[in-house]
């Protein structure tokens, strides 16, 4: 048999038996790992032919008995808005048992609320939004929009919810009532777009 030009079978076969050693070295060590890659083959499979499984609905707060302390500010809030809230630059979050943060302080006499939460955001240049969930009376909806409708509101209804809102230069105040519980909300030269709507939704659902 022709041998090879410039191959030196002394060195050929050490090399040899070298890479052979590391191979079942190899082979060896992986051992352990045969079984976990043969669940995780057959879990991909089944996963590729089951049918999908529906995601849980997230349960509105408003069906859930709240008390103070049982909630904080993550849980008020959707996913959506919690990350535009939180990826603001330089902002700063709060959260404390502070009543309403409204103008009309004659509306938190009237309502007595017992505060379930009150999330106080910051950032830079003066921006900030303070947004509270209180339990009130079932009756307190028809008092609140007689006395916010005073003050200059302006109020609706969508379905069992009493909806309020007044924008006073660059501040927007919104009031939404239904089911026992107050949302107040007070923006100052800082609004996200649909904030009210979108907070009330994830509480009333």
């Amino acid at each position: 048999m022709a041998r090879t030009g410039g191959r030196n079978s002394w060195i050929a076969w050490p090399v040899g038996l070298i890479c052979a050693a590391v191979v079942a070295t190899l082979a060896w060590l992986a051992q352990p790992m045969v079984p976990v890659s043969i669940v995780w083959m057959g879990d991909m499979l089944r996963a590729a032919t089951s049918p999908p499984i529906a995601a849980a609905v997230p349960q509105p707060l408003s069906t859930v008995a709240i008390a103070p302390g049982d909630i904080d500010c993550r849980t008020l809030y959707p996913d959506s808005l919690w990350a535009e809230l939180t990826w603001t630059p330089n902002v700063l979050l709060s959260q404390d048992f502070a009543p309403p943060a409204t103008a009309v302080t004659t509306l938190t006499d009237a309502l007595a609320p017992s505060v379930r939460i009150s999330c106080h955001w910051q950032t830079d240049g003066g921006r900030a939004i303070v947004s509270t969930l209180a339990g009130v009376g079932t009756d307190a909806a028809p008092i609140a929009e007689a006395s916010l409708r005073g003050q200059g509101f302006t109020c609706g209804v969508n379905g069992d919810a009493v909806q309020c809102t007044r924008t006073t230069g660059d501040m927007v105040e919104e009031h939404t009532l239904s089911a026992g519980l107050w949302l107040s909300s007070v923006e100052t030269a800082w609004h996200p777009d649909a904030y009210g709507s979108r907070l009330a939704a994830h509480v009333w659902g």
